[in-house]
């Protein structure tokens, strides 16, 4: 398993050959995609908590992609958990969980809320918009990151003894003011560079699509492509 520290604007991503987790480490906040057999282990491996983990997503409904999930839904549940676990994917999920609890004679203490994955937008959570391309049954994914505007420099602005107030506030979100004597004020010019935001392309199939290649365009490539 690969691990690929970026910046803390953005998560920290772990690789795996069917599935990965999205770790907001400042947040405490961990998402999985897909749950292959001995996921729970390698995770344990490489210190992340469990237990962090708030969301769920299943690219395709097949053995490789679910067969370590019912293990730690239950894991979960020995350890007390209590908050709601979501999950994402293709309808099939759910009855084929609550199969397994059955024939288990296992019940979870907390509440597993499904969502039927279809194409479009998904979810804006964690500062990220979250989009989903359906294409026979196997989906693909679009994390878009706002653009957040860099820090205001309160020094500076007094220095050209600017009075304190809502004047700050619009110098911030970069607009610009004629004064009476013919003088700009950029708004640029009191801030740190802007963010423009982060796009990130999930991709889980073993061969290139239009859908994969469309969404990818000018994206930073996350997951590999599966290899046989």
């Amino acid at each position: 398993m690969e691990i690929i520290n970026l910046n803390r604007q953005h998560p920290s991503i772990i690789y795996s050959t069917n599935s990965f987790v999205l770790s907001f480490q400042e947040l405490k906040d961990i998402w999985l995609f897909n749950c292959c057999q001995g996921c729970q282990h390698k995770m344990e491996k490489t210190h992340l908590k469990i237990s962090q983990i708030s969301k769920i997503f299943i690219t395709e409904l097949n053995i490789h992609n679910i067969s370590g999930l019912l293990g730690l839904l239950s894991s979960l549940s020995l350890i007390n958990r209590r908050k709601i676990m979501h999950i994402y994917a293709t309808r099939g999920l759910e009855k084929y969980l609550e199969l397994g609890k059955r024939y288990s004679q296992t019940n979870f203490r907390y509440h597993l809320y499904f969502h039927t994955l279809s194409t479009g937008f998904i979810m804006n959570s964690n500062n990220y918009h979250v989009y989903n391309f359906s294409s026979n049954l196997k989906c693909e994914f679009l994390l878009i990151s706002r653009e957040k505007y860099g820090k205001f420099q309160l020094q500076k602005a007094k220095k050209f003894n600017l009075a304190t107030g809502p004047l700050y506030g619009k110098l911030k979100n970069d607009y610009s003011f004629l004064l009476p004597d013919g003088s700009i004020l950029q708004g640029y010019n009191f801030t740190n560079q802007n963010n423009p935001g982060n796009k990130i392309s999930i991709i889980m199939q073993k061969y290139h699509t239009r859908n994969s290649k469309e969404i990818s365009y000018e994206s930073k490539i996350l997951a590999k492509t599966l290899v046989i």
